[in-house]
């Protein structure tokens, strides 16, 4: 990694701990989610040479590293995260020279890539499984294999091991005629879990991300990584089992019990992440590590972040972005702030003395963030929520993580039709919850399709308003694999990249700010008015500078707290302001009033 963008945080300054301060204290990454952000050769899918003719865009934006989604080879069942080859690239993507090409002229440019690393589970067709089948093969306990419950015919309901229901639906149990026995899958039936409690599988799996590293990739976001470690008995036994030590959860309104408790988090996280840790990074510099966080506190954040312990660099926590959510996801009710406001403080003070955090309100799995807090009734509260939203997140410490669109004010797909999703997890639930266990209707579910599922944030990349929004060739003879969203005219990175007003060009101030402004980067933390249920507010500080982030997350006038009133006495606004998403003036007017505009937001140095 170079400098081009950033100068290096003194170590004077505290970060997470580390002397010297990591690269990556004042970064920011940008996710590519492959198949919907450039197609190269109009067949409908994203590819690697369609990422590589787009670096020069994110390079504007100011970007310092890429976390690249799953582009290994895969059946596609996940969308990728169902890996039959960890050392290939799917054809659907290019050729490992093309991923060889795309760190060459992303590394020319100063960005980093870090690959996507799924590790929990494979593919039923990677050859470790197929192996595996066998039970006198050296993978036999590759995986998680376990008899039928005696006195039931195996393969059918009720002789599954124990009860746990899977994440995408039904039993998280399959059986195999061949083998003869059923293996575990927390997610879909064509994603078997690895058994980490072997030696072997660790190995093999160490093995593999050497081999990326050597081969110039510069980190791995790993992917639920916190499920490696399951809960098990003296006897190897999971909860639930016939004879087990260990009682399982009561069976859901679906039917089934959550693994959650017991794998999330597990008895071994923390010896398998200190081993990972020892044989593929150790003596190894300028590299990034960040896990898929399920069922971490922001407390276990500080601990498996912090860099005595030798675990990972970040983690993903999940707190935050379920304030909104009753229960299960798909149960969703109107955001309170305090909620939210007291999530994201409770995440900086854990990490206050040591360990890091990671910045997000979007990705791969989350529903846009502007469709969900945001405004988007009117084109001008679009684009003054987007920016709002952006800063109020990109000021906290820790490493910002924008995913492809956020920085252009992408919203919701807006689909109506169940045949419009794509999404594995969001059509089996559908069908798991109204057809099969009758807890929703199909209106009420089709409701929470629109508003959640992970396809809100998959459609292509809006580069332009011609015919599919410059991922392919608007004469291409294929369609895009996901209906390209109906606001393209309107919202897209070409009206953008020169536009001063911009949500783009905020995001690019906010990534400047990042680089050169230390109190932004690696401040200290302080959370103002916690309660009021308007104005998210808290203050940043190195010694005696101190910045104060002030935004009005309503779409109404809101009074200024009193903890915030005070802080803004003698506010003269022109020389104060670091960076706001309306008029100077006016924010001044507003202030001198003791109230904030609809989703106004400003950062001042007071």
């Amino acid at each position: 990694m170079t400098t081009k963008q950033r100068h290096l945080i003194p170590d004077a300054i505290h970060t997470n701990g580390a002397t010297p301060n990591p690269w990556w204290a004042n970064a920011v990454v940008y996710q590519i989610y492959p198949r919907s952000f450039q197609d190269s050769n109009n067949d409908g899918f994203g590819d690697l040479k369609g990422i590589a003719s787009r670096l020069g865009y994110l390079a504007d934006l100011g970007i310092d590293a890429i976390w690249l989604s799953p582009v290994y080879r895969s059946p596609q069942d996940d969308n990728g995260y169902d890996i039959s080859d960890y050392r290939d690239i799917d054809p659907m993507f290019g050729t490992l020279d093309d991923m060889d090409a795309l760190l060459a002229e992303a590394h020319s440019y100063g960005i980093k890539i870090v690959m996507d690393l799924v590790v929990n589970h494979t593919s039923d067709e990677h050859a470790w499984f197929q192996s595996s089948r066998n039970p006198d093969s050296d993978h036999a306990d590759w995986y998680w294999w376990r008899p039928a419950r005696t006195g039931c015919v195996p393969g059918t309901p009720g002789a599954e091991p124990n009860q746990w229901g899977g994440s995408f639906g039904g039993s998280a149990w399959q059986y195999d005629d061949r083998r003869g026995e059923y293996y575990l899958h927390t997610f879909s039936k064509k994603q078997p879990d690895l058994n980490w409690e072997n030696p072997e599988v660790r190995k093999a799996v160490y093995e593999m991300m050497n081999w990326w590293l050597d081969r110039g990739v510069d980190g791995f976001r790993m992917d639920v990584i916190t499920l490696i470690s399951k809960q098990i008995d003296a006897n190897g036994r999971l909860p639930g089992e016939e004879h087990g030590l260990i009682a399982d959860e009561p069976a859901g309104e679906e039917g089934y019990s959550s693994p959650w408790p017991f794998s999330m988090d597990g008895p071994r996280l923390d010896e398998f992440l200190q081993e990972m840790r020892h044989e593929v990074f150790e003596g190894r510099q300028g590299y990034l590590t960040v896990g898929e966080g399920q069922g971490i506190s922001p407390k276990r954040n500080e601990h498996i972040t912090n860099p005595a312990n030798g675990e990972l660099d970040m983690l993903f926590l999940f707190d935050h972005v379920g304030v909104d959510q009753n229960g299960a996801k798909w149960n969703m009710e109107n955001l309170q702030l305090p909620k939210l406001k007291r999530a994201m403080i409770e995440q900086q003070q854990a990490v206050a003395t040591s360990g890091w955090a990671s910045l997000y309100f979007n990705n791969h799995d989350q529903p846009r963030a502007l469709s969900r807090w945001g405004d988007t009734s009117t084109p001008e509260l679009r684009v003054k929520s987007a920016k709002a939203l952006a800063l109020l997140l990109h000021m906290h410490k820790g490493t910002p993580y924008i995913y492809q669109g956020e920085e252009i004010g992408m919203t919701n797909a807006g689909f109506t039709k169940l045949k419009q999703y794509r999404d594995l997890e969001s059509i089996n639930a559908y069908h798991q919850r109204v057809d099969s266990a009758h807890v929703q209707s199909s209106e009420s579910m089709m409701r929470s399709l629109a508003a959640v599922s992970r396809d809100n944030s998959r459609t292509p990349m809006q580069w332009d308003s011609t015919t599919y929004a410059g991922f392919m060739s608007a004469d291409a003879e294929s369609t895009p694999w996901l209906q390209v969203n109906a606001n393209k005219n309107e919202i897209n990175a070409a009206a953008q990249t020169h536009d001063p007003a911009s949500v783009f060009d905020f995001y690019r101030r906010l990534i400047e700010l990042r680089h050169t402004d230390d109190v932004v980067a690696a401040g200290d933390f302080r959370a103002v008015d916690v309660s009021d249920p308007h104005v998210f507010a808290f203050l940043r500080s190195v010694g005696e500078r101190r910045l104060l982030v002030v935004g009005n997350v309503s779409s109404s006038v809101a009074p200024i707290g009193d903890e915030t009133h005070d802080l803004l006495k003698g506010f003269t606004a022109a020389s104060q302001v670091l960076i706001a998403n309306e008029d100077i003036e006016s924010i001044a007017q507003h202030v001198q009033a003791n109230e904030l505009a609809p989703w106004s937001a400003f950062v001042c140095e007071i």
